[in-house]
């Protein structure tokens, strides 16, 4: 048995929580596995991995600028991560060739870094990092305006960091992942931007990507219960355009909008307690 079973053994879900989602149960809603239910000696490995991650996020503010190029960051990301015992989850995960995703204007999502690539007086960028510290997974991303944008990005930026904010606001004990998704959808479409529905923020911790799927669009108290002691990220992608994307044929990775639109994320990993939720990354 591995350390991370070993704490599942000994830590048990507390008797009111399981009497809790007993009764959800019995209400036919979606309860999740215990194995999604993170034990205290869990979180507190995923604390110190999500640490991590957010110092290169940190790192990486200091450094961005016009002219550097995106394999500049990955270097940056895999130097900082590698220095704090740690690596780099993206590497070669199901084929990915660098170390974090860098997503540019019309890019939503793994853009893959390239010293070709560079940054220039007006873009925006997404960094997504996500780290692996003593088998603990943790994931984040922020957006990044390079120079002087219009004011058209600007806002793009902002409103989307908005989103996330509304996102984790819903994010609350025994509310359910489709709540996240109705608030932020009714407030981006409310500011006349899109929601992209194929991709959505997911559990997190013990691996990479875990159940739930957390969609960005949903109807309220529809998909699966929020339970105290599940970890997952809200990380919106919201296009200044139409909602559709489309796949590089060249690559199979990023993701870009489909009529040619900005887009922008923001990622927050976040821990559902029974007061509310706390930030883990961001």
């Amino acid at each position: 048995m591995n350390e991370i079973d070993e704490i599942f053994a000994r830590e048990p879900i507390p008797a009111h929580i399981l009497e809790r989602m007993e009764q959800c149960r019995k209400r036919r809603m979606i309860v999740p596995d215990e194995r999604l239910i993170k034990r205290p000696s869990h979180i507190e490995g995923i604390r110190a991995s999500s640490r991590i991650n957010t110092g290169v996020l940190d790192e990486v503010a200091k450094h961005i600028k016009a002219g550097m190029t995106t394999q500049d960051i990955d270097d940056i990301v895999r130097e900082y991560t590698n220095s704090h015992g740690a690596v780099c989850a993206p590497y070669h995960f199901e084929g990915y060739p660098k170390s974090v995703c860098t997503s540019i204007n019309d890019e939503v999502c793994h853009g893959i870094p390239s010293r070709l690539r560079k940054l220039h007086d007006g873009d925006i960028v997404n960094v997504d990092v996500s780290t692996i510290y003593n088998g603990y997974y943790s994931d984040a991303s922020r957006m990044f305006m390079i120079g002087e944008v219009s004011p058209q990005r600007k806002r793009l930026v902002e409103e989307t960091k908005r989103c996330l904010e509304i996102g984790m606001e819903a994010a609350q004990p025994w509310n359910t992942v489709g709540d996240i998704g109705y608030a932020i959808s009714k407030y981006a479409r409310s500011r006349g931007y899109s929601v992209v529905r194929e991709l959505g923020g997911h559990g997190v911790g013990l691996e990479f990507h875990e159940d739930p799927f957390v969609a960005h669009i949903g109807r309220k108290h529809t998909g699966m219960v929020l339970v105290p002691g599940m970890i997952i990220t809200i990380e919106p992608m919201i296009n200044a355009g139409r909602a559709g994307v489309v796949l590089d044929p060249y690559n199979d990775w990023t993701v870009s909008t489909a009529d040619g639109s900005d887009s922008a994320q923001w990622e927050h990993s976040i821990l559902i307690t029974e007061t509310g939720n706390e930030i883990l990354t961001y």
